[in-house]
């Protein structure tokens, strides 16, 4: 108790090793807000260890991924820098591209490691590593391998550009999503068997949106879709078990491939929900959050360590939403829209934090973050000082944690969309730069009219931007950008100048790695 009193009056003073926390930082996959039962009072799905969480520590129930989709939500996190500032524009990368982040850029995990911390990550990169490849074949750079590219690396051949290469001491896992080629586990470098056989998995067995199945690929002998979870989970154990016996703390980024397809629950959580497979499959994911938070329980670090669970977009309409309404449940609670969408139910996303030696429990913090925050976070709590050309658009939410503050701490935050449709949030006010959802609900891209495979919010009329008063309409139901000029005025004078900026916190400016254009989607209004 007193160790405690004394970390917490400390903080964010610089400590010494021993009482620097370790941080654990789980990213689950396509996991909803409104399929944590602690946040969403009418949800069918029991997750009591983020539940657990959720009394022990703290709830931000205003949290946001800087993408809808993966790999650009993922770059925010290890690096605190919007994803639009790079290269990749729209979609994801596929499991054969290259390595996204780019040379020199600092991390979460070479930051940490530089001062002190050993570093570690299990589970789904989808930031790129470079596959040596076959003479004169090639793969594509920023989006998704075709089906006639999926042969053209040498698996025996060790990746470069990897985890390892941007702060990781270790890395187990796979390179992106499991529906992705290849199927195959990857140890640092290497594949951990080299993958001679071709594989495709069903996507989810009970939907009724049809039979659709993975892309057909390479695959390990003996790779099962069903066991990746359990193997990282395991692994994460392992990891642990072994870092906990040092002296020094340690930093585990663990990003899960649950619930996102192919849904495979392992056979112990099958008919586990009673609902469909996937909801037995964010069961088996709340399960492998509770296994973490028992290992550092075992081996007595849990006091001193911060741990995060969190996800890295909405939940995708594969999870078939429809099955999940019969039994009352909805992913997205009362947010409008999926996965890839501009709309809340694509970005915003569960956020637990557990912190005994620190954070108090039963906390909720109802003011926006990012995911790009953990950087100038994890900074503040181990107290380092980040350069001017690392971070640029993260800020720290120490105070937050410790209660110091109710007031925001941030004063705005940008997302994106699957493609490349822009949104800011200043208060309760939301702009977003296109006349539709910029994803996957309705209305469509590309279809004016507002028909789709997925009904959401029926709207007639669609104008080129939309505006919505979050305090009087959480589902962003009502467009009303005609009423408010000057409020669409302010926020595209603000997202214009921190795109220019290159950086959205105190320091000179810096120069983005490409131009990005916030008006492909819309017609820039007449102010």
């Amino acid at each position: 108790m007193i160790r405690s009193v004394f970390l917490f009056l400390l903080l964010p003073l610089c400590l010494s090793a021993a009482d620097k926390p370790n941080m654990v930082f789980i990213l689950c996959d396509d996991l909803g807000y409104g399929d944590v039962k602690c946040l969403n009072p009418e949800g069918k799905i029991a997750t009591p260890h983020m539940d657990g969480m959720a009394s022990r520590g703290m709830i931000f129930s205003d949290a946001h991924s800087s993408s809808s989709v993966c790999s650009p939500t993922r770059y925010g996190v290890m690096t605190g820098r919007y994803n639009w500032r790079t290269k990749l524009q729209q979609s994801v990368l596929g499991g054969l591209s290259p390595r996204l982040i780019e040379p020199g850029r600092m991390t979460v995990a070479s930051m940490l490691k530089e001062n002190g911390y050993s570093t570690a990550c299990v589970g789904k990169w989808h930031l790129g590593m470079d596959w040596v490849k076959l003479p004169g074949k090639e793969v594509s750079e920023l989006s998704i391998e075709t089906e006639d590219q999926v042969n053209n690396v040498d698996y025996t051949q060790p990746t470069t550009n990897g985890p390892t290469s941007v702060g990781f001491d270790s890395y187990f896992g796979i390179s992106a999503s499991l529906d992705m080629v290849p199927y195959v586990f990857i140890r640092n470098d290497r594949v951990t068997a080299n993958p001679t056989e071709k594989m495709k998995l069903e996507m989810n067995a009970t939907s009724r949106n049809g039979k659709s199945y993975t892309r057909e690929g390479p695959a390990a002998p003996g790779f099962r879709g069903e066991d990746v979870l359990p193997e990282f989970t395991k692994e994460a154990v392992k990891v642990i078990g072994e870092h906990a016996k040092s002296d020094k703390p340690f930093f585990l980024y663990m990003p899960l491939n649950s619930p996102h397809t192919p849904i495979l629950p392992s056979e112990k959580w099958r008919g586990k929900s009673g609902i469909s497979l996937y909801a037995d499959f964010v069961m088996e994911t709340d399960d492998a959050i509770g296994q973490v938070i028992d290992a550092l329980k075992q081996n007595g670090v849990l006091d001193n360590t911060l741990v995060i669970v969190t996800s890295d977009n909405g939940c995708s309409p594969s999870a078939d939403y429809k099955t999940l309404a019969e039994h009352g449940h909805n992913p997205s609670y009362h947010f409008r829209g999926t996965k890839a969408d501009v709309f809340d139910g694509g970005h915003r996303v569960p956020y637990l934090v557990q912190w005994p030696a620190v954070v108090k429990g039963g906390g909720k913090y109802e003011h926006p973050i990012g995911l790009w925050d953990f950087m100038a976070t994890a900074a503040d709590i181990a107290g380092i000082k980040v350069p001017e050309n690392a971070a640029e658009d993260s800020i720290s939410f120490l105070p937050a944690l410790k209660g110091e503050v109710s007031k925001p701490v941030r004063d705005h935050l940008v997302s994106h969309s699957i493609n490349g449709s822009f949104v800011i949030r200043e208060g309760n006010w939301k702009l977003c730069l296109c006349p539709d959802s910029g994803g996957w609900s309705d209305p469509r891209p590309g279809n004016p009219k507002g028909k789709g495979k997925q009904k959401v919010i029926p709207q007639a009329g669609l104008e080129p931007i939309q505006l919505y008063d979050l305090n009087t309409d959480i589902s962003e139901k009502a467009n009303v950008q005609s009423k408010h000029p000057e409020i669409v005025a302010k926020l595209v004078a603000k997202l214009e100048k921190l795109i220019a900026d290159g950086r959205t916190t105190p320091g000179a400016p810096q120069k983005n790695t490409v131009d990005p254009n916030p008006w492909r989607y819309a017609k820039r209004p007449s102010l």
